[in-house]
């Protein structure tokens, strides 16, 4: 599992696998990419950041608040081409990100404010290191019904690896055969699909697809002999 030492001394160049060179943001290109966020932030109130994907069981940063959030107008998708950390550019799996249209439950993460632009920067570190997501201000809706504008991020469509097919058909056997140094494709997808479970978050087209991955890794295990 990603850990925090393991990111911050990461060298993104390496430590999630190949990527290619065209595609990497400096650490300059990063900072740029955070400080014109923080520049549109739309209120002095605390920062929050939306997990919907691993950010959920593991978001590594600092939290001092964790609450169970709705966002309208986006929903979850596998379509980012994997060519890195649990995939190959030889053999490359999907990635999650958020599609417009629909809605996405997940959790709302309170961040420090005297840590703020170091959690962010980590953050940054993990989800930026290609730049595929737009990182957006969004508003959240929290179970009690209070709305709070959070930190989301979505996919970039004019990103290079940005996948519009999403069927199940196609996405099945990428995720089901795709590994890479963080670990397997199919792996990050049971977590998310336990973790919705365990939150009590209903999201059909993850638990569908799941159950996809699960029953074609069942069909191609090897056999025994």
């Amino acid at each position: 599992m990603l850990t925090r030492d393991f990111l911050q001394q990461a060298d993104c160049k390496t430590a999630f696998g190949a990527i290619e060179e065209t595609l990497l943001l400096t650490p300059e290109q990063r900072a740029a990419s955070l400080a014109s966020t923080l520049a549109q932030r739309p209120d002095s109130g605390p920062v929050w950041v939306f997990g919907y994907g691993s950010l959920m069981w593991n978001p590594i940063f600092e939290a001092e608040e964790v609450l169970p959030a709705t966002l309208q107008g986006w929903h979850r998708a596998f379509c980012l081409r994997l060519t890195a950390g649990r995939g190959t550019q030889h053999r490359p799996g999907r990635m999650l990100a958020l599609k417009a249209g629909g809605q996405t439950r997940g959790l709302a993460f309170r961040l420090p404010q005297a840590q703020l632009e170091d959690e962010l920067a980590l953050l940054w570190k993990r989800e930026m290191v290609t730049g595929c997501y737009l990182p957006t201000w969004c508003e959240l809706t929290l179970d009690g019904g209070q709305r709070i504008t959070a930190l989301v991020f979505v996919m970039d469509a004019q990103h290079p690896l940005f996948e519009e097919d999403t069927c199940h058909q196609v996405v099945t056997p990428l995720i089901a055969s795709a590994s890479g140094p963080l670990g397997s494709n199919a792996q990050y997808l049971f977590a998310l699909d336990r973790e919705l479970k365990n939150h009590g978050m209903h999201d059909d087209a993850i638990g569908e697809l799941a159950s996809s991955v699960r029953q074609w890794l069942q069909q191609h295990a090897p056999l025994a002999g």
